[in-house]
């Protein structure tokens, strides 16, 4: 679902586009405990988390704006709402930022299988949906843009099935060696935890490819370690879609086949729910991912990761916390949200917005676990 907001401009005539642009991933937490609970809060235009979310949005100012965990609803309501009511209006002496063009994307989160995928004797818990949700469209995403988005070109992969991965980890008990999902599960399981999508936005003659997903948490499961093994070819989907054009599992929501042309601007986007070097996703995937020939990792960093120290897990953690994106307490600090653009965006600076400790600006950062993350970027000359 595409919504025209309606609000401000575009910033820039059609001859007049910027050589730089701005791009950012979100994860806003922006979830309740039951449909509507978040939209019936934003629409008192008062809700304190969304007052810091645009705060922090209004100082860094991306043009193109990915969210990760905010609901997906008839007519993208929940987040116009926070577009209109709070990006759109300055918060404290803050310039209000107005994003002309949003994409609110279809979720697998909370959408019932009608099978007990969690082994609990029950078929109707949030962990036996075809994505982990209390309610249809919890923890879904968007794309905000400054910029147009082309609607005839968006590709969803809700429905591809894990199944079609080539080498899908299929989860496995340790101790009989046999699967952990029947053949009529295991052929019915969705990839997707929310969604993958490919949003194009037309900046001047450009077309930059908006690649974003928010794939499971490599936890709370058991020693089959299905959400591990799904969390690893989430990520892995982004090779397979970026490297492989004619690849003819790739179907689409639009029963569109293939990937990315190899020469199309891109960035992926996303909480990817996993860490190079801590925590405990399968590492290799987002190992590769980094080392993806067609984009380059700005490695974005941020004073307040550095001086929180990434925390602790029993012992120290290995990854260098100037570059940690999220705050999990006792389970210390990671890097899991990523802004990773292609190669034909050159890379100018890269932020984690995680000010440091007596930075008022620091205030804000409570809104969520996870950390604002960007890039600016330039456009290659025609």
């Amino acid at each position: 679902m595409t919504i025209m907001s309606g609000a401000g401009s575009l910033g820039a005539t059609a001859e007049e586009f910027p050589k730089t642009i701005r791009i950012a991933t979100y994860n806003t937490s922006l979830y309740g405990k039951k449909a509507g609970e978040v939209r019936d809060r934003l629409a008192t235009g008062t809700f304190r988390q969304a007052e810091k979310i645009a705060s922090i949005i209004q100082t860094v100012r991306p043009d193109i704006l990915l969210l990760n965990e905010i609901d997906h609803d008839a007519g993208g309501e929940t987040v116009t709402l926070l577009a209109e009511k709070y990006l759109a209006v300055g918060q404290g002496n803050l310039q209000p930022i107005d994003y002309p063009f949003i994409y609110s994307a279809p979720s697998n989160t909370g959408i019932p299988t009608g099978m007990d995928l969690d082994s609990d004797g029950s078929t109707g818990g949030p962990a036996d949906a075809f994505g982990f949700g209390i309610y249809p469209g919890q923890y879904s995403m968007a794309v905000l843009s400054r910029f147009p988005i082309d609607t005839d070109d968006i590709r969803t992969f809700q429905k591809l099935l894990w199944k079609s991965m080539p080498g899908a980890l299929r989860p496995t008990d340790p101790k009989s060696n046999e699967s952990y999902y029947d053949e009529a599960t295991w052929n019915s399981l969705r990839l997707s935890s929310k969604n993958h999508i490919d949003v194009s936005v037309r900046v001047g003659d450009h077309v930059i490819h908006v690649l974003a997903s928010h794939p499971t948490p490599p936890v709370f499961d058991g020693p089959e370690d299905r959400n591990g093994c799904r969390n690893h070819d989430e990520i892995r989907f982004w090779n397979e879609y970026t490297q492989n054009p004619t690849a003819a599992f790739l179907i689409d929501d639009q029963s569109r086949p293939g990937g990315l042309a190899t020469d199309a601007l891109f960035f992926i986007a996303g909480d990817l729910n996993s860490d190079p070097q801590d925590g405990d996703s399968r590492f290799d995937a987002i190992e590769t991912l980094l080392r993806n020939p067609l984009l380059s990792d700005p490695k974005p960093s941020s004073r307040g990761g550095a001086e929180a120290g990434g925390g602790y897990q029993g012992e120290k953690l290995k990854g260098d916390p100037l570059l940690d994106t999220a705050e999990f307490g006792r389970s210390g600090n990671m890097r899991i949200d990523y802004v990773l653009p292609s190669i034909g965006l050159a890379v100018k600076q890269a932020e984690v917005f995680w000010p440091a400790k007596g930075n008022p600006e620091s205030k804000w950062i409570s809104a969520s676990d996870h950390r604002l993350v960007w890039a600016e970027v330039e456009l290659p000359s025609e």
